[in-house]
């Protein structure tokens, strides 16, 4: 039986390990919990400015660690509209809470940001993919 393992359920997992959280407002975009265990001690984020446009799959920024940068991907197509100053402050707060105040950015979705989304992951396929790469 799937089972979510601690990621949440409302939200759409990338093979990239970026989520996202899709409502009526702007969709807001972080690191899965599997993705920070995986990269560690995160040093420096250099996430899009708003305004910017992107689009599902085009890498947008950077993750930097003590030991090596990781590209940040884009889950769905937006604008990017904000930027959480948290994480600019201190990068670790996205390893204490990646799926609340650890969230990296908000993004206006495109037009088919909806399609996007529901080709993604939810949550017991990502588990079950985080699991398959760990073995």
């Amino acid at each position: 039986m799937a089972t979510n393992n601690g990621n949440p359920p409302a939200l759409r997992y990338a093979k990239t390990h970026e989520w996202v959280a899709l409502g009526s407002g702007p969709a807001r975009v972080g690191l899965t919990a599997y993705a920070i265990s995986e990269i560690k001690d995160i040093v420096y984020l250099d996430l899009p400015a708003p305004g910017r446009a992107v689009k599902a799959g085009e890498a947008m920024g950077a993750v930097e660690t003590v030991k090596a940068a990781f590209d940040l991907y884009a889950p769905v197509s937006g604008r990017i509209t904000a930027i959480n100053p948290a994480v600019t402050a201190d990068p670790e707060t996205v390893s204490k809470d990646p799926f609340g105040i650890g969230w990296l950015v908000e993004m206006a979705p495109a037009e088919g940001a909806a399609g996007e989304a529901a080709a993604l992951m939810d949550a017991p396929a990502y588990g079950e993919f985080c699991r398959a790469l760990a073995h």
